[in-house]
């Protein structure tokens, strides 16, 4: 089966699911909360007049992003049936280099907008807003078979991914670790991933050897690759680590506290998890969001279920705190 097709049979099981969710939280509570939507329909839909919205919403950027948004975009057609929304996938670089370009509607972003990207949409005379959607851990992961690197400092990290490492075995990052090659496995440097990493673990976004596997935008590969070698070592989306199951295992990484701290939802939003904990995005362009009703409608649906979509995806959800940022952003209209 191909990445795509995997991808769309992912987002049908993750829409199910979400139905399933929101239909629990349609129990007895149901009358009294009308902060959050039961299924994000009326409110969600911004369909206040009661005119059917259509129309046309192009999407692109993350692989890490799109779990999330394609079973977004499936409910909400299924609700507005005139509305059609393609997802496409490039990574977090490609989907800004067409946004900045003025080809898409919304860009996916593992990571916050550069400021060559800034400079690039607003040259072409692009706004936008940044929304949350969803928080996630950046894991390093390796064998279950290895039982030595239980937690991981920065330092030692760097020391296997710098650019110009000559790190050809576990024991030249520790002499207590055996003498086992190390094989290493990472996304290409359209990913947002990528640059999280390579900025959050060796300083400067792009700094990697050069010799590393790359999986490009299938985090999948990376899960294969681990699962296949004793001394193998990868860093991907903690979404992917839960999918994997007992394919693979996540390791405990050092803070700036000087604390072991595996990844987890609670270590993620309490930012225990750091440097390699995350915010996930999508970037709603200004003239589309103002212009489009079907594209501010999407968003605020988007968000409004972004708990429900996260869960079911196997996601962080956002913290009350973010999902209130992303809300007034999309009532303020503006952009940047």
């Amino acid at each position: 089966m191909s990445l795509r097709h995997k991808n769309l049979a992912h987002a049908s099981a993750v829409a199910a699911a979400v139905l399933a969710l929101t239909a629990c939280g349609n129990g007895e509570d149901s009358a009294t909360d009308e902060t959050t939507p039961a299924a994000g329909t009326e409110e969600a839909s911004g369909d206040s007049a009661g005119g059917a919205l259509s129309g046309d919403i192009a999407i692109d950027g993350s692989s890490t992003v799109t779990p999330l948004t394609e079973p977004a975009a499936e409910l909400f057609m299924e609700e507005n049936p005139d509305v059609r929304i393609a997802v496409g996938t490039s990574g977090t670089g490609g989907g800004f280099e067409k946004f900045c370009a003025g080809e898409t509607d919304i860009s996916m972003a593992s990571r916050q907008i550069k400021d060559e990207e800034i400079a690039a949409c607003e040259e072409a005379g692009i706004t936008y807003e940044e929304l949350g959607v969803a928080n996630d851990g950046l894991a390093v992961v390796v064998n279950p078979a290895n039982d030595w690197a239980t937690c991981l400092t920065v330092d030692e990290l760097n020391a296997a991914w710098k650019d110009g490492s000559t790190v050809q075995s576990w024991s030249d990052i520790n002499p207590e670790f055996p003498d086992e090659a190390i094989e290493l496995y990472g996304p290409g440097t359209d990913s947002g991933t990528f640059d999280y990493f390579t900025e959050a673990i060796n300083g400067e976004e792009g700094n990697i050897r050069q010799d590393y596997n790359d999986i490009g935008e299938d985090d999948n590969a990376a899960i294969t690759g681990v699962s296949g070698g004793t001394g193998a070592i990868a860093f991907i989306p903690l979404s992917y680590v839960t999918e994997a199951g007992d394919q693979v295992k996540a390791i405990e990484v050092e803070n700036e506290a000087g604390e072991c701290v595996a990844p987890s939802e609670e270590t993620v939003q309490s930012g225990d998890y750091n440097p390699l904990g995350r915010e996930l995005f999508i970037y709603p362009k200004g003239e589309s969001i103002s212009g489009k009703p079907e594209v501010k409608a999407f968003a605020e649906f988007y968000v409004n279920n972004s708990e429900a979509i996260a869960e079911a995806a196997g996601f962080i959800p956002l913290t009350a705190e973010q999902k209130q940022e992303a809300l007034d952003q999309i009532a303020s209209l503006g952009g940047r």
